[in-house]
Parts: C-alpha cells; sequence; structure tokens
C-alpha cells in the first residue's frame, strides 16, 4: 500500500451515455476504487496521513469506530496490517459479538488481525466525548484514534489530492457523501468555475456543518433526494440500476454510497438539470467490500441480488 507516495493518480473512464439513452452530455467517472483491493477509493485518500501521522508519533495501535458493514472498518484493519499496526474497532451494536463468522466484512477485519470491542448503540452515541476516548484509552492502552468513517483534517487532505490537473476541464464534480469529509477535501481543491454536488447516503444535509469545519468555500450542494429512505436502505429499483450499470459499462457500484451517487445522476441527466453539453466527473469512492453483506440481507428478503 503505497501510502507514503507524494501523489498517486487513478484512471478515470468515460462513461458512453447512449448506451442509456441520454444525450447532450459527457459523463467521466475517478476509478478510485481502483487504488488498493482492500483499502479502496476514499478511505484509502483518508487514511494516508493519518497513519503516516500515527507512525510519526509512533503508535503501535490504531482504534476506530464503526457498524456493522463498515467501509472504514475493513479498511482499517487491512491498512494497518499492511503498514505493521495493531488494530481495535469499537462496533455499534452488542449482539454483532456473536455474529462475526454470519458477517463478511467483520469477519474480513478479524482475519486482518482487528480486535473487536462491542458496545450498546446508546454507549455509541457517546463515541465523540472526550471522557468516553478516555475511557477507552485507559482500557485498551495508547493509541492513535481514528473517527468513525475517518474524517478529520487529516483525511479531507487526503482527499483533496482526488482532484489535479485532469480534472480541471470538468464542469460539475459529484460525490457520495456519508460524514462530509471525502466532500470537504474536493469542495477545497476545486476550480472556481466548478460546482462540487454531493449525493447524501442519508436523509438530510446535515453533513454541510462538518464540512464548513474544513473549508470556506461555497461552491458546493449536498441533495438527499436519492438516499432511497436513508443509510443502507435500498430497493428494487436501485439494484436493478446498479446491475444494468456494470452490464453495460464494467463499473460496479455499491448500493449505500456510488450506486445512490450514480441513480441520482442519471435522474438529474434526464430532468436537464444539468446545462447543455455540460461535463459531469463522478468521483468512484469504493465501498464495493460491502456488498456481500448486502446480498446475504437480499436474500433472506427474496429480493433481486447486486451482481
Amino acid at each position: 500500500m503505497p501510502l507514503k507516495t507524494t501523489h498517486i493518480t487513478s484512471p478515470i473512464q468515460e462513461v458512453d451515455l447512449s448506451l442509456f439513452g441520454i444525450n447532450g452530455y459527457s459523463l467521466f467517472v475517478k476509478r478510485e476504487d481502483l487504488l488498493h483491493p482492500f483499502v479502496s477509493g476514499n478511505k484509502f485518500r483518508k487514511l494516508k496521513y493519518n497513519l503516516l501521522r500515527a507512525k510519526e508519533e509512533n503508535h503501535e495501535t490504531l482504534l476506530t469506530f464503526g457498524g456493522a458493514y463498515s467501509n472504514h472498518i475493513a479498511a482499517v484493519a487491512a491498512a494497518g496490517k499492511e503498514m505493521g499496526f495493531k488494530t481495535i474497532g469499537v462496533i455499534r451494536g452488542e449482539e454483532l459479538e456473536s455474529k462475526i463468522s454470519e458477517n463478511p466484512t467483520l469477519s474480513f477485519a478479524k482475519e486482518c488481525g482487528m480486535k473487536f470491542l462491542f458496545i450498546s448503540r446508546e454507549a455509541y452515541r457517546n463515541k465523540d466525548s472526550q471522557s468516553f476516548l478516555d475511557s477507552l484509552i485507559k482500557n485498551t492502552g495508547k493509541c492513535y484514534i481514528i473517527p468513525e468513517g475517518g474524517s478529520n483534517h487529516l483525511a479531507v487532505k487526503g482527499c483533496e489530492e482526488i482532484l489535479d490537473e485532469h480534472t480541471k476541464q470538468f464542469d460539475t464534480i459529484c460525490v457520495a457523501v456519508g460524514t462530509g469529509g471525502t466532500i470537504a477535501g474536493l469542495i477545497n481543491a476545486s476550480e472556481e468555475h466548478q460546482n462540487v454536488l454531493g449525493f447524501s447516503a442519508l436523509k438530510g444535509n446535515f453533513q454541510t456543518s462538518e464540512i464548513k469545519k474544513f473549508t470556506a468555500k461555497t461552491n458546493y450542494t449536498i441533495t438527499d433526494a436519492y438516499c432511497f429512505g436513508g443509510y443502507a436502505k435500498i430497493d428494487p429499483k436501485l439494484i436493478r440500476f446498479i446491475n444494468e450499470f456494470k452490464e453495460k459499462t464494467a463499473i460496479p457500484l455499491d448500493p449505500v454510497y456510488t450506486g445512490k451517487m450514480m441513480y441520482g445522476i442519471f435522474e438529474l441527466l434526464k430532468n436537464e438539470y444539468f446545462k447543455e453539453n455540460s461535463c459531469i466527473f463522478a468521483v468512484h469512492t469504493g465501498g464495493l467490500q460491502g456488498i456481500a453483506g448486502i446480498n446475504k440481507k437480499l436474500k433472506t428478503k427474496n429480493l433481486p441480488t447486486i451482481e
């Protein structure tokens, strides 16, 4: 994992919109999902400078937070293994402790050497309070703490590197939004003529307050119109879109973040939201490891799965 590389780039792939009956626009996808087999997309970007800082401060252990199918948990576990760190995951939901073997994400993290601390959802709400963090460190010993989702100033710095001289030509930059760290980095690195459009994976656009901690620029919009009811909520319509998109473009999408973003982009294209002849740039933030877990849930409900 070349975290010490000054700057790395991922391929940009054009989507042939005519395959979907859409003309008058151009759409390109930055394949951040190809950066690393296990630490892909924005997780690679967010962790890069955090892990370098942890090394500089001579930490041996990384501690972070996440839910049952967290891309962040999987990424920290894999990066820790590769970089020689011990890792601890504070997991939301005590009931998951007895279901590790049934959960692809937690099983993978465990195989990478991650130790878990399962806590109640009520206790998990305190994850950002200093007293809660102090109590964790008292039990675990010295460790480098990475927030849920990985978003902090070092993470934003890493996400700024998604954009470079090859992305200045685009009019609109699209990205899925969870905690807000990735979009904050894109906003910071965007050009004056560019608008950054965030597709929230959750209900609401509350991430705005978080984004303002990292940037003073205002050339962005966040919509939750394509969150499909909330975080990790999906329906057959979204699954059909993800499968059709992969069939026609060979680009896989996840149902929690990138699938909803791309679905939203296509809906906006059909509704002529963008100016004619707009050149649109979408960031593929990875997250594909979560598909296995989602498919297990879909099968139990007799719903179609993601191919």
